[in-house]
């Protein structure tokens, strides 16, 4: 992995995931910010609904809405696991996602399969 500090490294998992989540989800975030914490990367993405997805929830509900974007998630997973890995160094173990539908935020842990928080102490 190239010299490069902690918060360099969570810029650039942030602008990966903006990418993933321009390409595959319709729009990027109005704000994301990226937690590196020991063999886990946090990210928070905030103002991810589409106006159609908020309209949706009025009508379908909540839970229509968390399996479509879960699905979403699903399809380009190999891909957020790639742009981990060549960021990181390291293998994608798990992946968590919740998204609110109160606040338009939505949530992503990684889990790898080192500590890399540790290559920045």
């Amino acid at each position: 992995m190239p010299k490069r500090t902690k918060g360099q490294l969570e810029a650039e998992i942030g602008k990966a995931i903006v990418a993933f989540e321009r390409e595959f989800m319709g729009r990027g975030p109005t704000e994301i910010k990226t937690y590196v914490l020991h063999d886990m990367v946090l990210v928070r993405l905030k103002g991810v609904l589409t106006p159609a997805e908020s309209q949706l929830i009025k009508v379908e509900g909540v839970e229509l809405l968390k399996q479509v974007r879960t699905k979403l998630l699903e399809t380009g997973r190999n891909l957020l696991e790639k742009s981990l890995r060549d960021l990181t160094g390291c293998d994608v173990i798990s992946l968590h996602s919740d998204l609110s539908t109160r606040t338009g935020e939505r949530m992503i842990i990684f889990v790898l399969s080192e500590n890399i928080e540790a290559k920045f102490a």
